[in-house]
């Protein structure tokens, strides 16, 4: 008797595990969502696919049409950039065809996404192992998968959905891939990538660093443009004084030039190419100081502003985050310590603060850098030159996110504050216990 219960207790076991198999044969549903700042325009498409069951679940492969759409962070990267990819499969090619009820937290996906155009290759993408209770003949949940790659090549490079896997862990350890049919699946969303720009390696001299009214100065630029028309301007603070004439570069991108400087309120001289002042095509300004002779019996007095650095400080190195309960899991949210910058050069380059995170590490393994996002502010003490830029709220990851900048501008500079709200996604089964990680801040 005693044999019997227990070849019929194997049995039940048996026809459980097939059902588990059976049921993760195919997962998707629901509608897709942009990653957060995201700044893509794609489409959902659709596809034939062909997914396998487990070969314990009995049932021949399943066709039908997934749904499915990919968004990326950068819709117009650089050569050299990285774009986070997230490909999202709303709509899978079949349902749970079984009356068994699936457990939450089971299915960790995993796919590639195909490139094309400018660039050819595959993404590797996977998903957190996270999914609601899905009842029996029911829809299975939308799932979404996250990866990254390195643009290599300029101009427009498609991404289109490829073959994903389902692996369950219900029971026993499982796989459910599942092929695009006549690849290569539609294109869902398209990045236009431009080439790196050379750093401005223009330069420019003056042969005197004053001289009185009416005096020409002679002004040498290089590394311009060779051939090419360059405006020499006097310079009042940030406005450009009457004090103007162009010249054209050598075959080398050099020129001499004498510039007449009349306007007392001269206070440095700049070369550019093109109509207009652009720091990325010209040089300067060089300081220059127009000499008015003192009348008799008068005193000259002269004050000197000293140029400093670009610099930061924090508030704190620790930030705790509020906890999250075993089995519900969702946002541990807290503060990012205030930061302040300091841009005391006075000169025309701005600054960008930029920040990436480690994985969070604790008793129960690890949490993916990619769940820590970051809603970032900035304000700019008044009276400041520059304008702050808070960064897009999102994903801060172990590739790293801009928290903060300024532009570049004819004189720049100031006092900000930039602060984050911080947000970590903890899986709803993190083993208790204390996570860490280490975010890392860099000031350029």
């Amino acid at each position: 008797m005693a044999l019997t219960r227990s070849r019929a207790a194997a049995r039940r076991r048996r026809w459980t595990a097939v059902l588990g198999a059976t049921a993760l044969a195919v997962v998707g549903g629901g509608a897709v969502a942009a990653p957060a700042g995201a700044t893509s325009t794609s489409a959902e498409v659709q596809f034939p696919t062909r997914c396998i069951p487990p070969p314990i679940a009995g049932i021949p492969p399943i066709e039908g049409t997934t749904t499915s759409a990919i968004t990326v962070d950068k819709s117009a990267p650089k050569v050299g950039d990285t774009v986070t990819v997230t490909y999202t499969i709303t709509k899978p090619a079949a349902s749970n065809p079984v009356d068994l009820a699936l457990p939450a937290d089971i299915m960790t996906p995993s796919g590639k996404v195909v490139l094309g155009g400018a660039q050819s290759g595959a993404v590797t993408v996977t998903g957190p192992k996270k999914n609601p209770p899905v009842p029996g003949k029911g829809s299975f949940p939308a799932f979404s998968m996250t990866g990254t790659f390195t643009v290599t090549e300029a101009g427009s490079i498609t991404l289109s959905p490829g073959d994903y896997n389902i692996h369950t862990s219900y029971l026993m350890e499982l796989d459910t891939p599942c092929t695009v049919l006549n690849p290569p699946a539609p294109v869902s969303e398209t990045v236009v990538a431009s080439p790196v720009t050379s750093p401005n390696a223009r330069s420019l001299q003056l042969d005197n660093a004053s001289g009185d009214p009416g005096v020409r100065v002679t002004v040498s630029g290089a590394r311009f443009t060779p051939l090419t028309e360059v405006t020499v301007v006097g310079r009042a603070g940030g406005a450009e004084t009457a004090d103007r004439m162009t010249v054209t570069t050598d075959t080398d991108g050099a020129f001499a030039a004498r510039l007449k400087v009349n306007d007392v309120a001269t206070t440095g001289i700049v070369a550019y190419e093109g109509a207009a002042w652009d720091p990325e095509k010209g040089a300067g300004p060089a300081a220059y100081k127009v000499v008015v002779p003192a009348p008799p019996n008068s005193q000259t007095i002269t004050a000197t502003v000293t140029a400093g650095e670009l610099s930061m400080t924090q508030a704190g190195d620790a930030v705790q985050l509020s906890a999250v309960d075993f089995g519900q899991g969702g946002a541990a949210s807290g503060a990012l310590q205030t930061v302040t910058v300091k841009d005391f050069r006075g000169g025309p380059a701005g600054w960008s603060l930029t920040g990436k995170v480690t994985d969070f590490t604790g008793p129960g393994g690890a949490i993916g850098a990619g769940n820590l996002s970051w809603t970032p502010a900035c304000t700019a003490k008044a009276g400041s030159p520059s304008t702050c830029a808070a960064g897009s709220a999102g994903p801060v990851g172990s590739g790293g996110a801009t928290l903060a900048s300024t532009p570049n501008g004819a004189l720049t500079g100031g006092e900000f504050t930039v602060d984050a709200g911080l947000s970590l996604d903890v899986p709803a089964f993190t083993a208790p216990g204390a996570y860490a990680g280490v975010l890392t801040l860099t000031l350029s």
